[in-house]
């Protein structure tokens, strides 16, 4: 069993959760990811790690209540426990790959959008504890809706936030906040993108315009977390790949988002998962628990 530490509220529907793991703990990196069950009875629910700490062996975790067992999970409190967290799963970051000599060369800049918020944290404060400053745009579409505001502050050069009702920072969407930092002169070598999928979409046309290369994560469209299921399948330069064994993170400018959004859609409905199926064939696996 795996205790719940502490507990909070982040927002009416966020709950954030520091839970012992030692095991995982010890072996998470940034841009990874955990599978929480509540209890023996429950759905398995793939979370990225929002942070972590190897010497006392617990891990963070964020998550919006958008469904029935994340609604339960949300009701545990502090003293309470989990029945699994299995990981860590999936790739790390690309930047814990690359050698920090050459990271502090590089002028970062990462983009964080709602709950993307969480595991955009995890890499900035790996960054900055390895000596690396970064900026970071972070969105919302109100002022009520940042999360983890004084933590971010923490673990950046400059922290930038937006809003799409003006509440607070700059007035507009994370793409609006970008062309204005790039019109005031400000200029960046790379760029880590993480939020809903039609802000990652429109946040990499515009980097691509700009001429900054740029990763997202596709951790969103999870189910599984193993790579049996299916449901997280994309295409990334026209290759099929899945998110939670291929990924998480992937080239932002060969992401085929129209089509990881028309998926998403069709999951909704009995109809629109028969016409995956059809349309996937053998590549359509159906076994993520939502075509059955």
């Amino acid at each position: 069993m795996f205790e719940i530490i502490t507990k909070k509220q982040l927002g009416a529907k966020i709950s954030y959760m520091v839970i012992s793991a030692p095991l995982v703990a010890a072996r998470a990196m940034p841009g990874q990811f955990l599978i929480v069950r509540a209890d023996i009875d429950g759905e398995r629910i793939p979370l990225t790690i929002c942070d972590f700490d190897r010497d006392k062996g617990l891990v963070t975790i964020v998550f919006q209540a958008v469904g029935a067992e994340t609604e339960r999970m949300s009701r545990l409190e502090a003293g309470d426990c989990f029945a699994d967290v299995v990981g860590p799963l999936g790739n790390p970051s690309d930047l814990c790959d690359t050698p920090i000599s050459e990271l502090k060369k590089k002028n970062i800049l990462f983009i964080a959008g709602g709950v993307g918020t969480a595991p955009v944290y995890n890499q900035l404060k790996w960054l900055y504890d390895n000596g690396v400053k970064v900026d970071c745009i972070q969105g919302a579409r109100t002022r009520d809706l940042l999360i983890l505001e004084d933590e971010m502050k923490t673990v950046t050069r400059n922290l930038y936030f937006a809003t799409d009702d003006g509440s607070y920072g700059i007035h507009g969407n994370v793409c609006v906040a970008l062309q204005q930092l790039w019109d005031e002169g400000k200029r960046y070598d790379h760029c880590v993108v993480i939020g809903p999928i039609i802000m990652m979409k429109f946040a990499c046309q515009l980097t691509k315009k700009l001429g900054i290369p740029t990763v997202i994560s596709m951790n969103t469209i999870m189910v599984d977390g193993t790579g049996m299921c299916g449901a997280c399948r994309l295409l990334v330069g026209g290759e099929v790949k899945f998110a939670c064994v291929d990924g998480p993170e992937f080239d932002g400018w060969e992401v085929d988002f129209d089509q990881a959004l028309q998926r998403s859609r069709l999951y909704k409905t009995e109809e629109g998962r028969l016409m995956l199926k059809l349309q996937e064939g053998d590549l359509h696996s159906g076994n993520c628990g939502i075509c059955s």
